[in-house]
C-alpha cells in the first residue's frame, strides 16, 4: 500500500522555464545596473563557457546550485576588475536578484486540486535537485517535507535525497511512489531504491530509460488513479 507520494518539483509541478528566464534576466539587470561592465562583453556561448570554467574549478559545488551559481556571480565580478568584498555583496544581490523570480513558478493548472486531493489520503514530500523551494509556492500548505539536493550534498539519481525521504516518512520505501519527469534522476533513482515511479510526461517524449517507471501520466489529473493502480498491481 502507497503511503507516501513524493515529487520532483521542476517540470512535474510546473514549467520551469518562464521562471528561470524571468530570473535570468532580473539578475542580468541588476550586474547591468549594479556593475556596468561584468556582462556586457560575453554572448550566450562566451557566458556558458565562462560559466563551465567555475564549474570544473568547483566541482565540490556540484550538488549545490545555490552556491555554484553565487561563485560564478562573484568570478564574473572579479574578472572585471571589482574588488573581491565587493564582488561577494554583489554576487549575494544579484543571487537575490534571481532567486526572487525563480520562485514565481506558475503551477500547472490542474496542481494544487489534485495536490489538495492526494493530501488527505497520502504524506506529500518534494525531492529536487534545483533550488525551488516548495514552501514558497501555492502549494505549501499540502507538502509535509521537502529536500534540496544541496541540503543532502547530493543529486537524484544519487540514492541519498531518496533514502532521507525514507527516514523523514518512517516507511518502507515499496510503501513511497516518486512522481517525477525525469528518466534517470526521478524514475531510475527511486526505482534503484525500492520505490514505486510514476513517469510525468506532459511532453509526449519517448521513453529514453533503462528502467521503466511503474506507469505513466501526461497529466497530473492522472496521478490519483495512476497510484490507485499501482496498488491494485502491488497486491495481486
Amino acid at each position: 500500500m502507497i503511503r507516501v507520494v513524493t515529487f520532483d518539483l521542476d517540470n512535474t509541478l510546473w514549467d520551469v522555464e518562464p521562471a528561470l528566464l524571468r530570473a535570468e534576466e532580473a539578475q542580468q539587470n541588476w550586474l547591468l545596473q549594479h556593475r556596468p561592465g561584468t556582462v556586457e562583453h560575453f554572448d550566450h556561448d562566451s557566458l556558458f563557457e565562462f560559466k563551465k570554467s567555475v564549474w570544473k574549478r568547483h566541482p565540490e559545488l556540484s550538488h549545490h546550485v545555490t552556491n555554484m551559481r553565487i561563485q560564478t556571480l562573484f568570478e564574473l565580478q572579479v574578472a572585471a576588475g571589482y574588488p573581491e568584498d565587493q564582488a561577494r555583496e554583489g554576487a549575494r544581490i544579484a543571487f537575490d536578484a534571481f532567486l526572487q523570480e525563480r520562485h514565481k513558478v506558475e503551477l500547472y493548472e490542474e496542481a494544487l486540486v489534485v495536490l489538495e486531493q492526494l493530501a488527505d489520503r497520502y504524506t506529500l514530500g518534494a525531492l529536487t535537485n534545483g533550488n525551488a523551494d516548495i514552501y514558497k509556492t501555492d502549494a505549501a500548505e499540502y507538502f509535509d517535507f521537502a529536500f534540496l539536493a544541496e541540503e543532502i550534498g547530493a543529486s537524484k539519481p544519487h540514492p541519498d535525497m531518496f533514502e532521507a525521504a525514507i527516514a523523514k516518512a518512517g516507511v518502507n520505501a515499496s510503501e513511497i511512489a516518486h512522481v517525477g519527469d525525469d528518466p534517470e534522476h526521478d524514475v531510475k533513482g527511486a526505482k534503484n531504491v525500492g520505490m514505486h515511479t510514476v513517469w510525468m510526461n506532459n511532453r509526449s517524449r519517448p521513453w529514453r530509460g533503462d528502467k521503466a517507471a511503474d506507469i505513466e501520466i501526461q497529466s497530473l489529473t492522472e496521478l490519483p488513479a495512476a497510484l490507485e493502480s499501482i496498488c491494485r498491481k502491488s497486491s495481486t
